[in-house]
């Protein structure tokens, strides 16, 4: 992980302090996620939440070869091009 140096307004320094402290975190976590949200990254949480559910989703299909299963995609595709 990467160190950076930044300058930011008092005001806005004691703002993000404030946050960070009634959120039980640290400043440079508070920061981190606030970054993330601001570029659209999605929360690890929703994440996790994310995999977990396509885990149980797929848990009943059983092994599979996904190059097989693109190969026959592509071939249908081009099947109906002819």
């Amino acid at each position: 992980m990467s160190k950076v140096l930044i300058t930011v307004p008092d005001e806005l320094l004691d703002r993000i302090d404030r946050a960070a402290k009634a959120r039980r975190t640290t400043r440079s976590h508070f920061l981190e996620e606030a970054a993330q949200h601001e570029l659209g990254w999605p929360a690890a949480d929703s994440m996790d939440a994310a995999v977990k559910r396509a885990r149980e989703a797929l848990a009943s299909v059983g092994p599979f070869e996904s190059a097989d299963l693109i190969r026959r995609d592509r071939e249908l595709r081009d099947a109906g091009r002819r």
